[in-house]
């Protein structure tokens, strides 16, 4: 079997996504237990206790979510379709908790300074930040107030990441089609793996020597997921679906023949744009998973256990991993848990 480095994994010949990789031991760990790991970095000036992000969607971070994963040591995310945001905005002064603030390429520089004020991290919410227009906005922004942290997303290729660095942004999400909730890719025909969406980006940054930070943004399914994607480079990584669900998130919980529901759907889905225009998102509704700590505490204890097994003491260390088997399909499943 050959171990990749993450050089090798981009040079393969094709498009991979987490269920096609493992990271692979291959020293002894110094770490006696997962306790030792510590998962705490920095992002955008913001110390995080755990590298997690919420995506800014309607049914993942309302005022509750962004509020209460600050308090876990988080950054949420205020969706723009939020209600709530109209309190950010007009409120005197920052609304406690609240770290950052979802925009639309509509909102005028009025209100964008209220934001940058009040020291919110503000994320330029598009399914594609390759754009000119999206490339205005952001030197617009940078340019009347150079001390505000810019979020611009999302690309799938690191072709364009001099570009946005130029024009001021701060950080990129990386993931196109990937969502589990997104039909970008069957759509357009546009996307690739996550993994090489990541590691393109990752080579294309070093090799220019750009700050840019990355954002891995979809596909993350499990703490597993999260610790391939910090291995693969990521800075940090956005969480959608395994933040659904929980008792946070904006929406009813639903009951239904004895289950507990909430709905769950795309940025780009009927339900938000709630206009027949062309279409990239589905709904649908999971499971009731109670409160978003115990996710929070799920990823924080397999990311921690994943680094005792790699030797790496914390967040930074799990960067320069280096070590990497691709998986044949059987070799995925047997790694499932079978029940």
């Amino acid at each position: 079997m050959k171990v990749y480095s993450k050089k090798a994994l981009n040079e393969f010949n094709q498009s991979l996504t987490y269920d096609d990789i493992s990271l692979i031991p291959t020293e002894i760990s110094r770490i006696k237990s997962r306790n030792e790991a510590e998962t705490n970095c920095t992002f955008l000036g913001l110390k995080l206790t755990v590298p997690v992000i919420s995506s800014p969607m309607d049914t993942v971070t309302g005022m509750d979510m962004a509020k209460e994963l600050t308090n876990l040591g988080c950054l949420g995310i205020l969706n723009r379709f939020d209600s709530s945001l109209d309190e950010v905005l007009s409120n005197g002064k920052s609304v406690r908790g609240i770290r950052g603030v979802s925009i639309s390429l509509n909102n005028d520089l009025k209100a964008i300074e209220k934001l940058v004020l009040r020291k919110y991290v503000i994320c330029i919410d598009t399914a594609n930040a390759s754009n000119k227009v999206v490339l205005k906005k952001t030197e617009q922004i940078r340019k009347k107030f150079p001390e505000a942290k810019l979020i611009v997303g999302n690309i799938a290729h690191g072709a364009t990441l001099q570009q946005l660095e130029d024009a001021g942004a701060d950080a990129v999400r990386v993931g196109i089609g990937s969502g589990s909730v997104c039909t970008t890719s069957i759509q357009t025909g546009i996307g690739i793996g996550q993994v090489s969406s990541l590691l393109n980006t990752y080579f294309s940054r070093n090799e220019k020597k750009l700050k840019i930070k990355i954002i891995a943004d979809g596909g993350i399914k499990s703490p597993g997921d999260a610790a391939k994607a910090i291995a693969l480079g990521a800075d940090v990584v956005m969480l959608g679906r395994m933040l659904s669900g929980t008792r946070e998130t904006p929406g009813e919980v639903i009951k239904y023949k004895g289950q507990l529901w909430k709905k769950y759907r795309g940025s780009a889905s009927f339900g938000v744009k709630m206009r027949n225009e062309f279409i990239e998102g589905e709904e649908t509704m999971v499971a009731y998973k109670g409160a978003v700590k115990n996710v929070i505490d799920a990823i924080s204890d397999g990311l921690k256990s994943s680094m005792s097994y790699m030797n790496c003491l914390n967040i930074s260390e799990l960067r320069k991993i280096d070590t990497f088997a691709i998986l044949s399909n059987s070799s995925y499943l047997e790694r499932l848990p079978k029940i």
